[in-house]
Order: C-alpha cells, then structure tokens, then sequence
C-alpha cells in the first residue's frame, strides 16, 4: 500500500488508467463509521439524535434533469432516444472536460467505494465511485450491493462514477448548460458529475446505465419499481409516480421486500438493482411509514433536513430547505426483506396513479394492449398545495412510470412487458389512488383500506371471480363487487352526483391521454395504439 492510500484497495487497482493518478491521499472501501467520521471531521455533516449522518447537499436538493447528458457517439447515435430527456453530449467536450475534473481532484483527497448493482449474479455490474466527499462515497456504499471482503481484493469494476461536487464547469467552453452536470458515456463506460452534491444523481446515473444495456444486450426489462414477495413465494410489482402510494402500498406485513425502486425483470424473475433504499422523508412519522422511521440509525445518510431548535431532532415536517428531503440506507436496515433480493416472475402488477379528476376506476383489470399504453403513458395528477404554482389539478405524465431515466425509446420497455406479460400469464391492474366522487376539491381522496383490500382481493386471486363492466371512455375493465369494498365504490361514475360532469371530466382527462401519446406513438404497435381511450363516449 503506497502511503498516501488507506483502506481496502483491491489488487491491482490503479486510479491513474481513468487519470487520476496524482490525487491526494486515497481512501478506499472504509466503512461506514470510518466515512461517517471523516465527514464530521471535516465538518461537512453532524449527527441527529437517531445516530444518523445529516447532511446539506449545497445548492441543489434534487436532480437536474435538464443539465443530464449523454455522449452521442458510434454506440449511441442510432440507439438512444434522443430529445429533451436524452440531450446528446460531444465526444471530444466529455473527454476535455473530464481532463479538467482530473486536474481539479489532483491533489485533493478521495474516496472510492467499490460495489455492485444488480442482486441476481448473472446481471451483475460492478463499478467504482470515485467521490470527492465522503458521505458521498457513504451513500454509494448504502445504494448499492457491498461486495465481499473477498471480492473486493480481486476487484475490476466496469463502469466507473467520478464525483466531484466542488468541481464548476464553464458552460462556454465545456459545453454543458451551466456550472452543474452529469454525463453518461457508454463507449467509455464512465459517469462524471460536477456542480452538484446531490447524491441521487449516482444512482439515477447508474440506472439509466442499466435501462439500456440489460434490454439490449440482456433481453432483461429494466423496471422504475417497488417490488414484494408473498409467503407462498408469489411476486408483485407496484410501479407509480411521487404521491401515488407505491412505498406505502408495497410495505405490507405479510409480504417481504425485495426492493423499494429498481428492479430487473429476467428469464428467471425479478431482481433488485439496489443494496438500499433512497426514501422520501418530508412528514415522515413512526405512525405513517414504520419501517422507513426504524431505518434512519447510524449508518443511514439524511439529506437537507432541518433540526427542531437548539436540537439534533429532525423536524421532519420542515421543508423549508426542500420538499425533497431524503436519507439512504443499507437495505438491510429494514427486517422484513427478501434475501437476497430477488423473486420468481410477478403473479400481478399493479399500476399505481392518484387521479385527481376522479374518472379512472379505484381498479382495473387490463388486457396486454391496455397494460403497454398504460405503461407508455405513466399518468398520474398533483393537486394543488404539492407544489408552488398549483392551484387545481395537474396532469402529469412520465413514460413508463421514470421518464427521465429512459435511454431507449418507451415502446422498447413496453413491449418487452406485454411479451413478459403473456409468457407468464401476468395481471396488470391499474389502481386510482386519487379522487372519487369529483375531482379535487369537490369528490374525496380514495380511502387507504380500501385500496389495501383491493389489491389484497387483487393477490389472492378474489377478483378473478368478479364480474367485469367496462369503461365506457378507457375502455378498462373494472370489477363490480370487491370484498370489504362498497359495491358503488368501484363504479366511478356512480360515485358522482352530477352524471353529465363526470362524462365531460372523463372525456377531457382523455384528451389529454391521447394528446400525450401522440408525442410517442412512432414505433408503437397497433395493439397498444388501440387501447387509447376513445372520446365524447356516453355511458
């Protein structure tokens, strides 16, 4: 071990091939408590009274879609689906810009957290975090699967993620948008961030990576996700947008975790990407989300969170810094977990949507067609008070329920799951945890039991019992009986008063599908193109 490196440096590891060969001191695979220590040390972080690790990530508390890129070169010109989401970086910009990263982290210390993503060991992607600090490295080590001992003297990571939080671009001379970036490079294999100490652009980095070789080059779909498995083995998979219920949907008792957000979906079954949770903490409570509560102890990182005065309490009801507060920790923080992180081929599937219009039905069964167009469209609505600027019921659409980590165009995703759907006799449900009886501000948010009893009848094959009626706009089909359910429940147009408003309000939210859709509809087949809704239907 040369003097300046300290830690768990596998053999023959050599930080000068990527170019940072003349750093300062070099830490390598510490633990937890050793990266813990060097951030209070530094004075980057303290301790809340629960023994997690609280920090501020600087100027930006959440991702930056728009200052994401990828490098368009040979590999990528024909593959990726370039637009607004995938916005194309030069090959020679990335390579000059990274020699810049190379020189400002000479000299300086580092941390590198050697790891694993991908809990199925045929998929497996080892990689390299090279950060600049080290509860970014702390993070990394929670996010993603911890190699062995063992595997760590041998280790030769694929891909690498270089992090500098302190390191400014010149966006007229780098080429990005502004001082802030996180660029992926397929051919080279390396993701660099600048700018930016928000830790959740590693790990969207390292699933965008992911989203586009296992579909490719794997045949596996790559899925934005929470996932659980039953005790007689039974998987489920609950995919939706922020509001929609998925982490408090997918916590259940009599189920046991495989993971809260990535997963991969193989010839074999569904696997975890992760080795942790990155969870949401604004109004988190013991009562609310128990087992997020448990997690956050030594070990865990809090991001942008605010302390109750003169306390080392976190006030989680405070939002003053973000709405978007966090903390990561190692899955095994929570005890109810699959081990390892994996599952047989989902039973049922359920597609998570808060609508705020109240015209989808509480649940739907859908057809292969109907499950694909759903999944392209990846709705869902924000009501108002969620977000500054809302003063009534906003449509939001985000393809395959993680627009923003989508190398590949929608279709590609969907189709794969209409294939999975039929080779395994899957059923997809579309579940409205929204509105009923009106839109927001005049019907009522969705009672939580009986969604919960929903979509245990859902998984326990009661509603395959049910009779079925069928939606005279979406054309889904919804059961008319569902136990401890009110049979008018489950009708949402019997729900409203005002028969002649629900139609109107069906027929616009329609609209607005089909004016979505019409942006991705190249490639799409004709089976998913017709099961859009279809407008001005009366029932």
């Amino acid at each position: 071990m040369d003097m300046n490196e300290f830690g768990r440096r596998p053999k023959n590891a050599d930080l000068a091939e990527i170019g940072l060969g003349r750093v300062g001191d070099a830490y390598w695979n510490l633990e937890p408590a050793e990266l813990i220590e060097h951030t209070i040390v530094s004075g980057q972080g303290m301790f809340a009274d629960s023994g997690a690790l609280a920090v501020d990530t600087g100027e930006f508390t959440g991702r930056s879609p728009k200052d994401k890129f990828c490098v368009k070169d040979g590999k990528t010109q024909d593959t990726v689906w370039w637009g607004d989401i995938n916005i194309a970086f030069d090959e020679k910009k990335f390579d000059a810009l990274y020699d810049k990263m190379c020189a400002y982290l000479m000299n300086r210390d580092i941390y590198v957290k050697d790891a694993i993503a991908c809990a199925d060991p045929e998929y497996r992607l080892d990689l390299r975090v090279i950060a600049e600090y080290p509860w970014s490295a702390l993070f990394a080590g929670n996010m993603f699967l911890r190699p062995t001992a063992e595997q760590i003297e041998n280790f030769d990571p694929e891909w690498h993620v270089v992090c500098a939080p302190g390191f400014m671009a010149d966006p007229e001379k780098d080429g990005t948008r502004q001082h802030n970036f996180a660029i992926l490079n397929f051919a080279r294999k390396m993701i660099i961030i600048g700018g930016t100490g928000y830790t959740g652009e590693i790990k969207k980095g390292i699933f965008t990576v992911l989203n586009y070789v296992l579909p490719q080059e794997r045949g596996v779909l790559s899925m934005h996700c929470s996932a659980n498995i039953g005790s007689d083995g039974d998987t489920a998979v609950f995919f939706g947008l922020s509001g929609t219920g998925k982490t408090t949907l997918s916590a259940d008792p009599e189920r046991r975790l495989i993971g809260d957000d990535e997963h991969g979906w193989s010839d074999r079954g569904v696997f975890n990407f992760e080795g942790g949770c990155y969870a949401k903490c604004i109004d988190l409570s013991a009562e609310k989300e128990p087992q997020i509560w448990d997690a956050i102890k030594f070990g865990a990182l809090l991001e942008n969170v605010v302390f109750a005065e003169d306390t080392t309490s976190v006030d989680f009801t405070d939002g003053s810094k973000t709405e978007n507060t966090r903390v990561s920790y190692p899955i095994h923080h929570i005890d109810n977990i699959a081990r390892p992180s994996m599952g047989g081929h989902p039973k049922n599937i359920f597609f998570l949507t808060c609508d705020a219009y109240g015209v989808l039905p509480p649940i739907s069964r859908l057809t292969p067609g109907q499950a694909m167009y759903h999944f392209i469209s990846g709705y869902t609505a924000k009501v108002a008070g969620t977000e500054a600027g809302i003063t009534e019921p906003k449509t939001v659409f985000s393809a395959c329920f993680g627009a923003p980590f989508l190398p590949l165009h929608p279709a590609r995703y969907a189709e794969m799951l209409g294939d999975k759907m039929r080779e395994h006799d899957v059923r997809v449900w579309l579940v409205n945890t929204g509105w009923s009886g009106g839109a927001y501000g005049t019907g009522e948010r969705m009672k939580l039991r009986f969604t919960r009893a929903m979509i245990t009848a859902a998984l326990k094959g009661e509603l395959d019992k049910a009779d079925y009626r069928s939606h005279p706009v979406f054309g889904i089909s919804y059961p008319t009986a569902c136990p401890q359910v009110p049979d008018e429940v489950l009708d949402p147009r019997s729900t409203w008063k005002d028969k002649d408003a629900y139609d109107k309000q069906a027929d616009s939210l329609a609209r607005q599908f089909n004016e979505n859709f019409n942006k991705l509809k190249d490639g799409v087949s004709e089976e998913i193109l017709a099961a859009a809704p279809k407008l001005a239907v009366k029932a």
